[in-house]
């Protein structure tokens, strides 16, 4: 709940930046062969080069450059024929070279953009540059001050590939901030820049937010909070923030640019530092390593490689399927889950039949078993079996909720499911009729009413059949010959 009244919220406008760091999806780090598998034991993926010992000379990762420029392309940046690592020098444990290898003054792409969809309004973020760099270790407390307190190192982070992406302050609110982010998030995972998976840092995200007055020209001193490893922490982070700034400038005091972190447990921002400007950082071009030079062929060949994006085949659904465009979205959310529709169909599922059924019984059990898509237990094939037995009617669609059920619990295919618990459906008019008959004559008082003019009745007769067949008789059959046995 907001601690400021509406009205003085108002008043201001925020102002929001993001810079995000991306892990990039190489095998090995950037500057040496060591490897970036996440788990492994502490500083058992180390090497002279990541830990930034004397005479030891870094050499830069081919695929994670084609990767950055990759991530580039997506976002619609321009890519730099010539950029140039430096290095940022300042001094922190886990970082042993005493700088990060990072781009300043060249970096390897600007000038870019993503469009965000929020309540049905479009608008264009600005990226003002992604730049190569690597990452630093990572730092483990544990104990109390009163009882001793310990800390460690561990160095198998550092020197992992990473991207960083800033954007320009074009973000207004939270919410806007929050669908830069999933889009972001989106265009890394289609593109295979990254797994961005948030647990294991492989997408990190620090913000830059001032506020001002609504109309003003100028914005307004900004505070940056840092490692926001999460959605639902960007987001409150962000609110916090914002009426923390306009409580201080209502109360007459003055915003002092500073870093901040994310108190999860208190739930709040609380300072870190002041703000570093480039100047503190002393950036000068490395001197072990060459410019990078990218030619126009270079640009071309992954241009080649990159795969279809979520806009491009969000209108490829509309456009060769025929689908709405809320199941469009909710199939592209994902590229997997998208193979995941395009494979069904494929196998010969009617593209409409399996968007719904993708969309509301396989989304629903994946979510309540804790899965994605990949963990699915029933194959894109089994699902198009499935569906054929529906719509040629074999089984019904009641039926074939409880074969899906069965298939996803069991990994059982649907013919097997259907013969061993009698699930097919019953056509034979004589046998659908008897029943209709007995239903009918068990329930005088319903037949008086329907022959009265009340039709709603009739729904009545219909449910009575499905259950005596328990939902396998063909409901059309059902309805014509429940009608004629009424008219007698």
């Amino acid at each position: 709940m907001s601690r400021l009244a509406p009205e003085v919220l108002s008043r201001y406008e925020p102002v929001i930046g993001l810079e995000v760091h991306v892990q990039l999806a190489t095998l090995t780090k950037a500057f040496c062969g060591c490897s970036t598998k996440f788990g492994s034991a502490p500083n058992s993926n180390t090497c002279p080069v990541c830990l930034g010992l004397p005479g030891a000379l870094p050499v830069l990762n081919k695929k994670a450059l084609d990767l950055a420029m990759r991530a580039s392309m997506a976002l619609q940046c321009q890519i730099q024929e010539r950029s140039r690592f430096a290095r940022k020098n300042y001094f922190y444990p886990d970082l042993p070279k005493g700088y990060q290898i990072s781009m300043y003054e060249l970096p390897l792409a600007i000038h870019g953009c993503v469009e965000i969809e929020l309540e049905g309004r479009k608008k264009r973020i600005g990226v003002t540059r992604l730049h190569m760099e690597d990452d630093a270790g990572k730092s483990l407390h544990e104990g109390f001050a009163e009882s001793g307190r310990w800390s460690y190192i561990d160095f198998n982070r550092c020197g992992t590939p990473l991207a960083e992406i800033v954007s320009e302050p074009d973000l207004r609110t939270p919410a806007e901030a929050y669908a830069y982010l999933n889009t972001l998030k989106q265009i890394l995972e289609y593109t295979e820049v990254s797994d961005c998976n948030m647990e294991e840092g492989s997408l990190r995200c620090d913000a830059n937010v001032s506020v001002r007055l609504r109309g003003a020209p100028q914005f307004g001193t900004k505070a940056e909070v840092k490692n926001l490893n999460s959605f639902r922490y960007l987001s409150h982070a962000l609110e916090y923030e914002i009426e923390r700034q306009i409580e201080l400038l209502e109360s007459g005091g003055t915003v002092v640019q500073e870093t901040r972190l994310w108190n999860v447990a208190a739930g709040r921002t609380e300072p870190m530092r002041s703000k570093e400007f480039a100047h503190d950082y002393r950036y000068f071009p490395d001197p072990d390593l060459l410019p990078v030079s990218i030619s126009p062929a270079r640009i071309e060949e992954v241009r080649r490689s990159m795969p279809e994006l979520p806009d491009a085949k969000v209108a490829r659904f509309l456009r060769d399927y025929g689908l709405t465009p809320y199941d469009a979205g909710v199939l592209t959310a994902t590229r997997s889950l998208a193979d995941y529709f395009e494979a069904a169909v494929r196998a010969g599922a009617p593209a409409k039949a399996a968007a719904n059924w993708i969309a509301v019984e396989l989304l629903r059990r994946l979510n309540d078993a804790g899965k994605g898509i990949a963990e699915c237990p029933v194959e894109p094939a089994a699902l198009a079996e499935l569906l054929a037995k529906v719509e040629k009617g074999e089984i019904t669609a009641a039926s074939g909720k409880k074969v899906f059920a069965t298939m996803f619990d069991t990994g059982k295919r649907a013919a097997e499911i259907v013969a061993a618990e009698g699930l097919a459906q019953i056509s034979d008019t004589g046998a659908i009729e008897k029943i209709a008959r007995e239903v009918v004559a068990k329930s005088p008082d319903n037949v008086a009413k329907y022959r009265s003019g009340n039709e709603g009745v009739f729904k009545f007769f219909v449910g009575q059949v499905m259950r005596e067949t328990r939902g396998q008789a063909n409901p059309q059959v059902v309805n014509e010959i429940l009608k004629r046995v009424l008219a007698e």
